[in-house]
């Protein structure tokens, strides 16, 4: 069993942790070294897919920290290599084909584009698309339709237990699992002094809400989050910085509070 550790940092990538265009997040490297310098853990938790997160993860010397994938779908082990298991994924396919064209027509979702589409849907190298499309719980995509519309999609997918999440860049759909739940289950196994979460979208709030800090990234990319009640108890900040500038900013902050 992992011993106990000070603090563990959950953490959304897209718009927060790594810049929404350029995908960097060297401006949050004096906080990310700060955190390891007191035997802290970073869990990144996103709707990317296993292959993608494991090659961050691997770049950000996280490998010996598990990381929560797919939106919350799936976990990735400490150290260990991703193998896709599409199963849950093609049968979100199966009900999206039987979801009448009229609404099916304004969702687009990676499984709909090739790795060039999605090369040019998201400005990833070629070979991080191709593993933006391995996808074994979920399906993100794009969404061009009316409010109503999207309401009326959303509702058709449910009774086949498919919920659409809004992320940092695409609308998720999975069988209903939550960054929060993955967050769960790893604070029981490594029993953290603190948690602080940090995210920038709809598809975060469950995780900011459940940490004991939380930090809403600013993403000049997006509407910004409504108020939330554990903002008015202060667990809950905002940052005015986007992206890893204001991830690095907040997190160098919230550990000089807490010495």
């Amino acid at each position: 069993m992992p011993t106990p550790v000070p603090l563990l940092v959950f953490t959304d990538l897209d718009g927060t942790l790594i810049d929404h265009h350029s995908y960097d997040w060297t401006p949050a490297t004096p906080a990310l070294k700060a955190i390891k310098s007191i035997g802290g853990g970073i869990i990144l938790a996103s709707s990317k897919s296993a292959p993608e997160i494991q090659k961050l993860r691997a770049a950000l010397d996280l490998s010996d920290w598990p990381a929560i994938v797919e939106n919350g779908a799936g976990t990735l082990r400490p150290g260990s290599d991703s193998k896709a298991n599409s199963i849950e994924y093609q049968k979100i396919r199966s009900i999206l084909a039987k979801i009448p064209s009229t609404l099916r027509q304004h969702f687009t979702g990676f499984g709909d584009l090739t790795t060039d589409e999605v090369v040019a849907a998201t400005g990833l190298p070629r070979q991080d698309a191709r593993q933006a499309k391995a996808r074994s719980f979920s399906e993100p995509g794009t969404w061009t339709g009316t409010n109503a519309d999207r309401q009326a999609f959303e509702d058709a997918l449910k009774p086949h237990g498919i919920t659409a999440r809004e992320g940092g860049r695409f609308l998720t759909l999975s069988f209903g699992c939550q960054k929060s739940d993955q967050m769960a289950a790893i604070i029981d196994q490594y029993k953290p002094g603190t948690t602080i979460a940090l995210g920038d979208a709809p598809n975060d709030v469950e995780m900011l809400e459940a940490a004991d800090f939380g930090v809403i990234i600013n993403n000049p990319e997006r509407s910004p989050l409504p108020p939330l009640q554990a903002e008015a108890e202060g667990r809950i900040i905002r940052t005015t910085q986007s992206g890893p500038t204001g991830w690095n900013i907040a997190m160098l902050d919230l550990l000089k509070r807490l010495e």
